[in-house]
C-alpha cells in the first residue's frame, strides 16, 4: 500500500508539469474533438513506458553498489534539474493558443503520439527516474509502485481531456501554477534528501 501510494504521489508530481503534451490534450478538450481518444492514447502510452522502466531495473539485479550508488547520482541530478526547471517556471505564464481545428482522427493520432514519444521528458521521468526510484523494491512492490503512478496518469489524462475549460482558467492565473510548482519543488526535495541520504550509505558499502 505504501508503494502504491509512493508511486501515485512522484508519478503526479512528474506528470503535473505543463508541457506540450498537456497543452495539446487541453485545446482539444476545449474543443469537444477526440478527447476520449487523446486521453486514452495518452495515459496508455504514460502506462506502458511507467512499466518499462520500472521493471526494466528488474532485470539488473545483480547490479553491483558501485553502480547503483554512479544511478543514483544521475538521479539526483535529473531531480535537481527538475526542481530548477520548476522554479523557473514560479513566475511563467501559460496561454492557451486558438490553434486550427483537428478535422480529422488520423491528424489526432499522429499528432497525440509525436507529442507523447518525441518528448523526451516522458523517457527520463517515467523510465530514468520512476525506474531507478523503485529499482530496490521487491517484484509486488515495484507493481504497486508502478501501477499508482499508472493511477495518477489516468486521472490526470482524463480529468484534463474532460475538464479543460477548468484547466484553461487555471493556466490564466499565475497563482495556481505557484501553489503546484510550491508542491512540486517541496516533494521532489523529500526524494533528493531521501535519495542523498540512501547513496551516502551505499559509498560507505562501496568503499
Amino acid at each position: 500500500m505504501e508503494n502504491l501510494i509512493f508511486g501515485f504521489l512522484t508519478g503526479g508530481s512528474l506528470i503535473l508539469a505543463l508541457g506540450p503534451q498537456n497543452i495539446y490534450v487541453i485545446e482539444q478538450g476545449l474543443k469537444k474533438k477526440f478527447v476520449f481518444t487523446i486521453t486514452t492514447i495518452c495515459a496508455a502510452s504514460d502506462i506502458l513506458l511507467i512499466y518499462l522502466g520500472v521493471f526494466i531495473y528488474h532485470i539488473f539485479d545483480f547490479i553491483s553498489y558501485k553502480i547503483e550508488f554512479f544511478l543514483n547520482i544521475i538521479l539526483i541530478l535529473f531531480l535537481l534539474r527538475f526542481i530548477y526547471e520548476k522554479i523557473q517556471d514560479y513566475k511563467k505564464k501559460y496561454n492557451i493558443k486558438n490553434l486550427r481545428k483537428s478535422q480529422n482522427l488520423k491528424d489526432v493520432i499522429f499528432k497525440t503520439l509525436g507529442f507523447t514519444y518525441l518528448n523526451p521528458h516522458v523517457y527520463s521521468d517515467t523510465i530514468f527516474i520512476l525506474g531507478n526510484l523503485s529499482k530496490n523494491f521487491e517484484l509486488v512492490g515495484k507493481f504497486y509502485f508502478a501501477l499508482g503512478a499508472s493511477f495518477a496518469s489516468i486521472i490526470f489524462f482524463f480529468f484534463l481531456g474532460y475538464m479543460s475549460s477548468l484547466f484553461a482558467n487555471f493556466i490564466k492565473k499565475q497563482k495556481t501554477w505557484q501553489y503546484i510548482n510550491i508542491f512540486i519543488i517541496g516533494f521532489m526535495t523529500i526524494l533528493i534528501i531521501y535519495i542523498t541520504n540512501y547513496t551516502f550509505n551505499l559509498f560507505l558499502l562501496s568503499y
